[in-house]
């Protein structure tokens, strides 16, 4: 998956957001038995609009995303985006709500990211792959 250009990543994306939106909050294929949210989040630089399906743990009441981009050495573009803008909306499920993301510091982070790779042992490979520290999000309802 690293290997895939921005525009494939938008056609995937777009693809994942339809069967989200049209199975209540459940994807096949890949992405069969992960959890996953809508991410909508301002563009930094547009300041449109722009949705990604993003797999996700929980810590609590709150969401948590991890920023791999499948090991890729860039984070993603939602990750930027909630950077410059952190108030954000989620679909979980059928619901859709305002929510405030914010990215987590040490120690908070590395117990995050561990705790993800205890469910989805793959987040281990995307850490190995990169030179990059990959970011971890908190994300709470508004």
């Amino acid at each position: 998956m690293t290997g895939r250009s921005d525009a494939d990543w938008l056609t995937l994306n777009e693809r994942v957001i339809d069967e989200f939106r049209a199975n209540g909050g459940w994807c096949g294929g890949p992405f069969e038995g992960n959890p996953m949210v809508l991410l909508t989040t301002t563009g930094a630089r547009s300041g449109l609009p722009r949705t990604s399906p993003v797999t996700y743990t929980t810590d609590g009441d709150r969401w948590v995303l991890i920023a791999s981009k499948a090991g890729a050495d860039h984070h993603p573009a939602w990750f930027h985006n909630l950077v410059a803008h952190p108030d954000v909306v989620l679909e979980v499920g059928t619901e859709r709500f305002a929510a405030r993301a914010r990215v987590a510091e040490e120690p908070e982070r590395s117990r995050l990211y561990a705790e993800r790779v205890a469910v989805m042992e793959r987040f281990d490979g995307y850490r190995r792959s990169t030179d990059r520290t990959i970011p971890v999000v908190v994300i709470e309802r508004a």
